[in-house]
């Protein structure tokens, strides 16, 4: 069994890409075990001093997606994959605001999920009071600064995966098994950047 966590915001076009090769290759039955591990762009961006999002009523609805897939993860976890999925072509795809609640209530009611539920979980708290604390554990423990990263064991590296699975189970597989191979075992290498992206 392959363990690792990988970071995401709904908002982040690389960390759509590297999701969905996570959960293609998970789908297709590669023996992972996968955490995934919520992050704000929206923080990151936050200026030394300044009002963190987690406190801030304006940024409110930029945490809004990701709470709505965390309270997915937590209430319906065998939906989780496909919403995930989802909410990134909902953004990515569609091109749709995911900061408004009835676009991400649409998302709940085309994959059968309790819209209500979800909602009323979010509006609880907890799942932002989680939010902040997976955010907060990555970059105290592993220094994380952006999405995708992926942590393996005590390794951590920022990837961006220029391609999308497009279906191709096999394809995922070797793409994230490359990459948690390259974390565990070439911990040497730390930036690797084509100069040309293959098209």
């Amino acid at each position: 069994m392959t363990r690792f966590a990988i970071t995401w915001d709904y908002r982040c076009p690389f960390a759509r890409n590297a999701n969905e090769h996570v959960v293609t290759a998970v789908k297709g039955g590669a023996p992972y075990e996968v955490e995934f591990v919520p992050f704000s762009l929206s923080q990151v961006h936050v200026e030394e001093g300044g009002r963190a999002v987690w406190d801030d009523p304006e940024k409110a609805r930029d945490l809004l997606a990701i709470e709505v897939g965390i309270a997915v993860r937590n209430l319906y976890p065998d939906k989780f994959l496909d919403v995930h999925l989802a909410l990134f072509g909902c953004r990515h795809d569609k091109g749709n605001d995911i900061r408004e609640r009835d676009v991400l209530a649409d998302v709940l009611a085309e994959n059968d999920l309790d819209v209500r539920a979800i909602f009323s979980e979010v509006d609880s708290g907890s799942p932002r009071k989680e939010f902040r604390a997976s955010h907060e554990a990555a970059v105290a423990e592993h220094s994380v600064f952006g999405v995708p990263t992926f942590i393996v064991g005590s390794g951590a590296a920022f990837v961006r995966i220029m391609t999308r699975p497009d279906g191709d189970a096999a394809l995922a597989r070797r793409t994230i098994d490359g990459i948690v191979e390259t974390i565990v075992g070439r911990p040497e290498i730390n930036e690797i950047k084509h100069t040309t992206i293959p098209h």
